[in-house]
């Protein structure tokens, strides 16, 4: 039992014994101030009383007597009674004070008992730990050092193999079946797991159908052909001792067909025959090389003559005059990225369509065919559509001066500038207004129909592709090459393939940069109403 905190230090237990001791010798006194007290003032009471009546004064001094007798005797029992409880109080204290030390002694003894088993647990488990440790790197020393002479001995027997190959061809005068024989060296066996390429090889055939060949690849076989010829010396590789190299046609294969239809690198690698990783290392190789060598010929802005061309083409269709191109930004989805992932989460999708989607985003400028003159990849999908235009570089040749005199039409969500011309966005428009927009939209149109042909060619656009981050701006960007290639060489495109595109457009913080625009703009827009080039399906 342990005592109450009051009286568990000795200085509160001397105290307590001398308050009890003192209790006792008031209680011994027969004097106490107290009981004097009390008797007076029955005494004097009863005096005040006897005065009334004189004839039982004798009577009451007796009763008197008695009463205080009895009072003494009575006060003499109480306080013995008191002192024997007071007693039996401090002897329980006592004894819980020596039981409180017993109990101390005792729980000190366990937790010294406790503290040196626990030691002794601890230096055991630490002595067999070490002991583990120091058996498993000697087992691992020696894993090594049996793989060592395993290949060692690997490496004897195949030196010794094909050095009796070479001699035994060199007897024979020819070559080994299967193993191709190198000019003034010895032969090698091919190091190349077998898989099956008998789809390729179908393909590849000259009598296979143009047809099945289109659908697969998205183009022809001449237009597939040129582009193996353009890319020839940038991914041709040689041959070597150990194995033969993919040829040209087979690493542009890969390809087309990885953006074509956008399956993973799995299935891609069974079509063709190849290793997973040798598939992905060729779609990479081939776009950089469509990036270098294809993109300055097929992609770039036009020069005077052609804007002249396409300046004429887009009057013809809008009665606008000065329109060099139509200005468009998609997003393509991509996996979550592991920095900044805030930054390329695209709120619009993520609501329309009930999951978490992030993106980058696409801008592209094209002419009136729909072929691409100006693109930047690979802006964060949460940007808006104004900022992805302040961060490319056709905002930096505008800002350059080079764009002056021409318009470049964009939807509501580009800013209204000297060289963007974008739709009336307020509400209540006049009937100009609405004429204007609607020529505006068939401008738009163009771009729109361009990107959703990209987007139905090239699968892989659609779909959170494999590819790094980092790597997606070279594959979009060969991607962009690629459809001007099959547009400029008039290939058609399948009907099952076409999308619908699900951008939002938001409207700039900013929306107007220059008065001068809005001048030009309301120009225009009553030059088409007034002769008669503005649209009627409002009216």
């Amino acid at each position: 039992m342990k005592l109450p905190t009051t009286f568990a230090d000795p200085e509160s237990l001397s105290y307590l014994y001398t308050l009890l001791q003192t209790s006792f010798d008031q209680m011994n006194d027969p004097n106490n101030n107290n009981t004097t007290t009390a008797t007076t003032t029955r005494k004097r009471r009863r005096k005040n009383e006897n005065d009334d009546d004189d004839d039982d004064e004798d009577d009451d001094d007796g009763s008197t007597n008695n009463n205080q007798e009895q009072q003494g005797a009575n006060n003499r029992n109480k306080s013995k009674k008191k002192k024997e409880e007071l007693k039996g109080i401090l002897t329980s204290i006592l004894l819980l004070d020596e039981q409180e030390k017993l109990d101390q002694e005792h729980h000190n003894k366990v937790s010294e008992e406790e503290k040196f088993s626990l030691d002794n647990n601890n230096k055991k488990k630490t002595k067999a730990m070490l002991q583990y440790y120091s058996n498993l790197g000697d087992y691992y020393n020696q894993v090594e050092e049996f793989e060592r002479v395993k290949r060692k001995k690997s490496r004897g027997m195949a030196i010794a193999a094909v050095t009796a190959a070479a001699s035994e061809g060199e007897g024979e005068g020819g070559g080994v079946e299967g193993v191709k024989s190198g000019v003034g060296g010895p032969q090698r066996r091919l190091w190349v797991k077998d898989r099956s390429g008998a789809w390729w090889d179908e393909c590849n055939r000259e009598d296979f159908p143009e047809e099945e060949f289109k659908k697969a690849f998205r183009m022809g076989r001449s237009t597939f052909d040129m582009i193996c010829e353009e890319l020839n010396s940038a991914i041709v590789k040689e041959d070597t001792t150990l194995r033969n190299a993919i040829p040209v046609r087979q690493r542009v294969a890969v390809c087309l067909w990885r953006l074509a239809t956008g399956d993973p690198l799995r299935l891609v690698s069974k079509r063709f025959g190849l290793g997973i990783s040798t598939c992905h290392k060729l779609v990479l190789e081939v776009c950089t090389a469509i990036k270098t060598v294809l993109m300055p010929k097929y992609l770039q802005w036009p020069d005077e003559a052609t804007l002249r061309r396409i300046k004429g083409e887009f009057e013809c269709v809008s009665g606008i005059p000065n329109v060099v191109g139509s200005m468009y930004t998609s997003h393509v989805p991509i996996i979550a990225p592991k920095i900044s992932v805030a930054a390329y989460f695209n709120k619009r999708h993520t609501e329309r369509n009930q999951k978490t989607s992030y993106s980058i985003t696409v801008q592209g400028v094209v002419d009136h065919r729909g072929v691409f003159t100006d693109v930047c990849i690979g802006w964060p999908g949460s940007m808006p559509d104004d900022q992805v235009l302040e961060k490319s570089a056709l905002f930096q040749r505008a800002s350059g001066g080079l764009l002056k005199g021409v318009w470049i039409v964009g939807s509501s969500g580009y800013p209204l500038m000297d060289w963007v011309l974008v739709p009336y966005t307020q509400q209540h428009l006049t009937w100009t207004q609405h004429g204007f927009n609607e020529k505006i939209g068939e401008i738009q149109k163009v771009a729109k129909n361009a990107f959703a042909r990209l987007k139905g060619r090239w699968c892989c656009l659609q779909k959170r592709t494999e590819v790094k981050l980092q790597d997606l701006p070279v594959v979009l960007g060969a991607c962009c090459v690629l459809h001007n290639i099959c547009e400029l060489k008039g290939e058609k495109m399948d009907p099952e393939l076409k999308i619908d595109l699900m951008d939002d457009e938001m409207v700039p913080e900013v929306a107007l940069r220059s008065i001068n625009s809005m001048k030009a703009r309301d120009a225009i827009a009553h030059n088409l109403l007034h002769h008669g080039l503005a649209g009627t399906s409002f009216l």
